[in-house]
């Protein structure tokens, strides 16, 4: 069952092609920043904000030593898994 907090968490996240692509690609398995810029075709900054407020959110988590300045590598959090899954289910972005 959805609640409201998680419709607020699938709000946030499709308000933001950065945002959606990013989830879209943790949710195929953790990955450090320069791989989610790959993967997505969008630019370091962009993945970068996005993981910013992706973790802001507790949807995505740092994987790796808050210490660590490269290698740094993120997943999902649970409550990030729910709403890919929400958004995949209710076909509420393209799937790429």
């Amino acid at each position: 069952m959805t609640t409201d907090e998680q419709w607020d968490d699938v709000s946030f996240v499709i308000s933001s092609r950065y945002r959606v692509g990013t989830l879209q690609r943790l949710a195929d398995g953790p990955a450090t920043p320069s791989l989610i810029a790959e993967g997505t075709d969008l630019s370091m900054a962009h993945v970068s904000r996005a993981l910013k407020e992706l973790q802001d959110e507790g949807l995505t988590t740092l994987l790796v030593s808050e210490d660590r300045k490269k290698g740094r590598v993120y997943g999902l959090t649970e409550t990030g898994e729910d709403v890919w899954e929400t958004i995949e289910a209710q076909n509420m972005v393209e799937i790429e």
